[in-house]
């Protein structure tokens, strides 16, 4: 299966993925993840208006390619924006294609961002990505963006639902756009340290994903926090050192990349030693699913709502 460069749409969460390189393209299941449309629904509208063409492995198994899957998100689209699916389903490709860009041009929910980012994903499209961030930003508050759109596009891309959806570097396309944003606004706060205490940010040796823990760390410079961004995979005796080293009120760390509940207890065992006059705030998918037995010192975060609330 090839990702096409040819533009549907041109405007302007988290995370361990485990995803497969798509052997035959995606399954009812994926599109079901990656539009928001409910598998049943899928079948109805294919056996009702044959809507999708699915291809057929030599075991007869049905996989849909990338065209289905950018005709059911521009459809999802346009449903969501009141078209009634049996007109839209009698509607040609160039048909289809008007109609959502005169949505994207006209009126746009929060919802529709996340579907024009996901047609723009598929096809790679980085100058159509770099300019819908763009718009978006200059429509909402940062932090509102990041967590009610951004966020919510990795909830949909997979970042926490670990279905193998996409390709890896569809998903390393769009984080890395997202990061750089990310990263531009943390440089661009003043660092004041007003609250005279610092809070320490890291990833464990295993975990890479940082989307959430650079969001996080943006929250408490703006708070006035003095932040000690670590970053990815950091070994445990480098921690050790650095307490050692300097004076740390704070420790923020995320759990995203599968762990066993016992090697996550152990972690968070090894934490509260080593930070033990610290409050030590955790979160991420693997806390969600592990539900682990929490050191006295040690404060899951829920959200960044609950988290700003803890910066005082």
């Amino acid at each position: 299966m090839t990702v096409r460069l040819n533009n549907i749409i041109d405007p302007s969460k988290f995370l361990n993925y485990s995803y497969k390189m798509k052997e035959t393209g995606y399954s009812i299941k994926d599109l079901e993840v990656l539009s928001g449309i409910k598998m049943h629904t899928i079948r109805i509208w294919e056996k009702r208006y044959n809507l999708l063409h699915p291809h057929r492995t030599d075991t007869n198994i049905r996989w849909y390619d990338d065209d289905d899957l950018k005709r059911l998100l521009n459809i999802s689209m346009l449903t969501k924006n009141g078209f009634k699916i049996s007109k839209v389903a009698d509607w040609n490709e160039e048909q289809i294609r008007q109609k959502v860009l005169d949505i994207s041009e006209n009126r746009t929910s929060e919802s529709d961002y996340i579907d024009r980012f996901m047609i723009l994903m598929v096809e790679m499209d980085n100058t159509g990505f770099e300019r819908l961030l763009n718009e978006v930003l200059s429509q909402y508050d940062f932090e509102y963006a990041y967590f009610n759109i951004f966020f919510k596009l990795f909830e949909r891309v997979g970042t926490y639902w670990q279905v193998g959806s996409i390709f890896p570097a569809q998903e390393h396309f769009v984080t890395s756009l997202f990061r750089q944003k990310l990263i531009a606004s943390i440089d661009e706060l003043e660092p004041t340290n007003s609250r005279y205490a610092t809070m320490l940010f890291f990833l464990h040796e295993e975990e890479l994903h940082e989307m959430s823990l650079l969001f996080y760390s943006y929250l408490a410079k703006k708070s006035g926090y003095d932040i000690f961004y670590l970053g990815q995979s950091v070994p445990f005796p480098d921690l050790e050192k650095i307490n050692s080293l300097k004076k740390i009120d704070y420790v923020m760390t995320a759990f995203t990349n599968s762990i066993a509940k016992e090697d996550l207890e152990d972690y968070l065992v090894r934490l509260k030693e080593s930070f033990p006059k610290q409050k030590v705030f955790i979160t991420g998918l693997q806390i969600d699913i592990n539900q682990p037995t929490l050191p006295r010192n040690v404060k899951i975060i829920k959200d960044f709502r609950e988290f700003r609330k803890y910066l005082g």
